[in-house]
């Protein structure tokens, strides 16, 4: 009873911070500063240049901004639509995470059996997992994609430092991570008893002086080990003796039989 509710905390907390790890990477789909860069050629204007998944904006130094959503979907690039893609797969993942977690968790009492919301929550932790690495596979793509054109001197347009979007992305994804794995841990333990309650093993068998022969094949220079098993060798060795037995049965027989007195011719 102790065990059950100690798992059972543990998966409240693990289920909460997959559930702020999920807020934060939805979050940061309505958020601009994915990236961001700062104008100052001008002296008495300066603006701010901001992008995200989906737009592009630029603020002056009023404080009006304007943003402009990307004109064609066709015409953008192979890694914006990668990462559109693994950004909405990410959340779609969270909330079937959050939806398996609330029907397997021992405190909910929804599902049926414990081995049932042990194997529901296991499936809860996995769909998370999925979560966060999708998330930081976008996240991490995203800044090193940001930090290669930053670097590069043959790169000519505007360049971008890294926006708060990604850094939140980057702890929502730490945290579905951390939080699924622990998840999995405890849930795994109880849906799959036999593999992680391993039964020990038997000795292992040997073999003793008695079951070795070693003989010499003609034309072989090195000796060669012939194993017999012990049922042949016993029965080989009851046979040999009794074969003696019986040789010595008959030499001692013949040996202890009277000899006939002789005959006497005259009679």
């Amino acid at each position: 009873m102790r065990q059950r509710t100690v798992v059972m905390y543990v998966e409240i907390g693990c289920f909460v911070s997959c559930l702020c790890g999920w807020v934060l990477n939805c979050s940061t789909l309505a958020t601009e500063y994915w990236v961001v860069s700062e104008s100052a050629s001008v002296v008495l204007s300066a603006g701010d240049y901001y992008s995200n998944l989906w737009m592009d904006c630029v603020a002056d130094t009023t404080g009006v901004s304007d943003c402009k959503y990307y004109p064609s979907m066709m015409d953008l690039p192979v890694f914006l639509h990668v990462c559109r893609a693994l950004a909405v797969v990410s959340v779609i993942f969270g909330f079937w995470g959050a939806v398996l977690a609330l029907i397997g968790m021992k405190c909910t009492k929804i599902g049926g059996s414990e081995l049932a919301n042990a194997r529901v929550t296991f499936a809860a932790a996995l769909t998370y997992m999925a979560s966060g690495f999708c998330g930081m596979i976008v996240y991490s793509w995203w800044g090193e994609k940001t930090r290669s054109e930053f670097v590069d001197p043959y790169f000519l347009e505007l360049k971008f430092e890294l926006g708060a979007a990604l850094f939140i992305g980057w702890g929502g994804s730490c945290l579905l991570i951390c939080g699924s794995a622990v998840m999995g841990y405890f849930s795994g333990r109880e849906s799959f008893p036999k593999r992680f309650n391993k039964q020990p093993r038997k000795p292992p068998t040997y073999m003793t002086a008695r079951t070795r022969r070693t003989y010499m094949l003609p034309g072989s220079s090195r000796p060669t080990t012939v194993i017999i098993p012990p049922s042949h060798q016993s029965y080989s060795e009851s046979r040999g003796t009794r074969a003696s037995g019986g040789r010595r049965g008959t030499q001692e027989s013949q040996s202890v039989r009277p000899s006939l007195p002789p005959i006497d011719s005259a009679v």
